[in-house]
């Protein structure tokens, strides 16, 4: 179980009780005479997401108050309990009554206390939470193991984690789950027939790779989770500004996503034939780096012009997509922190998604909301695929007015899946930039979370 969380029955632990403005006062009228006064001597006022810790007579903590928004659990922020334990002393609580989703609330006081420590040691003494009554704990565990896992390789920079690395990661995790992981690496991506991961890849010491993890009953729905995994992007020729390139270690969110999503159900043990690809690549600038103007293959046969090396993402997923594709799996599911146009339009924390699969983004969209993971439907709309085209080349990478730039990526990646039943692309941002409940700054896991809610009612037990 995970570190922040302890087994349901547990004794000697403060009651955690939430309230609102509403509740309140007769949550308070509950409490011995010198405990209201003391929090109307220290001023305690139950806004949202802030917590009152109030002692009894020999000065130990006797309960905590914590606030919520509003007492209809539909108009809360799922992920609110995130913000308690940085405001209560270490120590083991449980909670005295409903926050609403009593699971995602323990989630989100365990996603709370991440901490990225790879390079500085900081000594944490958890606020340890009982698991509440009803919820599955090692359900909650696997799902904080996978967040913490893509929150730990976003963060990590891109000089310790590069497409070996990145590799290794997902060996790591297949060993674990003991899932078969290939991969092909370097000038065997050509014969491979994967040419645009090569050519991206190309202008790199560190080889450009494909991983591809497959795990679970080959009679089972095949699901096929495709990540992508540009370990630090430069820009290549078409180099990016010095502010521009200050994030691109996160540029493997996508795959972090992926990789994450795929613990998630391989610990669940989901009826799913599950299938991971991951494109790896460095996309730098050398005599060997591909240029603006160039065509290449990809695996599926169409020819591609380089408008802008820039917009290399797409370049790797086409080819991934394109081999999942093959085996006409009953859902592609990508990830990718693909374009800048996902974030002017939506701002960080709101993926746009991309499906032809009205069911599909229905559920997603619901899932989403339910447990703090939302994500935003937008359109494939066709016309705007005219802007892909090349005089040179079957299409190009880019379009020539730069507008709705979100939904022509994603119009350029459906050119490669025809055979699956159901595609799912997820332009997320991959990154928190202004700290929000239970999400600290730094990288972090967008829409996966909402992706396994699906995929669990779908092919739960």
């Amino acid at each position: 179980m995970h570190p922040a969380l302890r087994p349901a029955g547990t004794t000697g632990a403060v009651p955690v009780t939430f309230v609102t403005r509403k509740t309140y006062p007769a949550a308070k009228a509950k409490l011995k005479a010198a405990q209201q006064a003391f929090l109307d001597a220290t001023g305690y006022e139950p806004k949202a997401g802030r917590a009152a810790v109030i002692p009894d007579a020999k000065g130990s903590i006797a309960a905590v108050f914590f606030a919520l928004e509003s007492e209809d659990a539909a108009h809360r922020d799922p992920l609110l309990a995130g913000k308690l334990p940085g405001q209560i002393p270490p120590g083991t609580y449980a909670f005295a009554n409903d926050p609403g989703d009593a699971a995602t609330a323990a989630l989100a006081w365990a996603m709370g206390q991440y901490r990225f420590s790879r390079y500085r040691k900081s000594e944490v003494r958890p606020a340890i939470l009982v698991v509440p009554k009803g919820v599955d704990g090692e359900a909650v565990t696997r799902t904080a193991e996978a967040v913490f896992l893509a929150r730990d390789l976003v963060n990590t920079p891109a000089n310790d984690l590069g497409p070996a690395e990145l590799e290794a990661a997902i060996r790591d995790l297949g060993k674990r789950h003991r899932a078969k992981v290939t991969s092909i690496v370097g000038e065997a991506l050509i014969g491979a027939n994967l040419p645009m991961i090569h050519a991206v890849g190309a202008g790199s010491p560190r080889e450009p790779r494909l991983v591809d993890l497959v795990w679970g009953n080959e009679k089972h729905p095949k699901v096929t989770l495709v990540g992508k995994g540009v370990c630090f992007d430069t820009g290549g020729l078409d180099i990016k500004p010095d502010a521009a390139m200050l994030l691109m270690k996160k540029d493997m969110g996508g795959a972090a996503a992926a990789i994450g999503l795929a613990h998630m159900i391989m610990a669940a043990k989901l009826p799913v034939r599950l299938r991971l690809l991951v494109p790896a690549v460095e996309n730098s600038v050398s005599g060997t780096a591909f240029r603006p103007g160039d065509v290449f293959p990809t695996r599926k046969g169409l020819t591609v012009e380089i408008g802008n090396t820039d917009a290399e993402g797409r370049l790797v997923l086409c080819d991934a997509l394109a081999l999942a594709d093959e085996e006409a799996p009953a859902l592609i599911a990508d990830f990718a922190t693909l374009t800048g146009a996902a974030r002017v339009s939506l701002g960080p924390d709101l993926p746009p998604i991309y499906t032809h699969d009205d069911t599909l983004a229905a559920e997603l969209t619901a899932a989403g909301l339910r447990v703090g993971d939302p994500v935003w439907r937008l359109p494939l709309w066709r016309p705007y695929a005219a802007g892909l085209d090349s005089k040179v080349a079957d299409m190009n990478n880019v379009t020539a007015g730069g507008l709705a730039g979100s939904i022509t990526a994603a119009l350029y990646l459906d050119r490669f899946v025809e055979k699956a039943k159901a595609w799912l692309h997820a332009d997320i941002y991959a990154w928190v930039p202004a700290e929000r409940p239970a999400r600290p700054v730094g990288g972090e896991l967008h829409a996966a979370r909402a992706l396994f809610e699906v995929l669990s009612q779908r092919y739960g037990k």
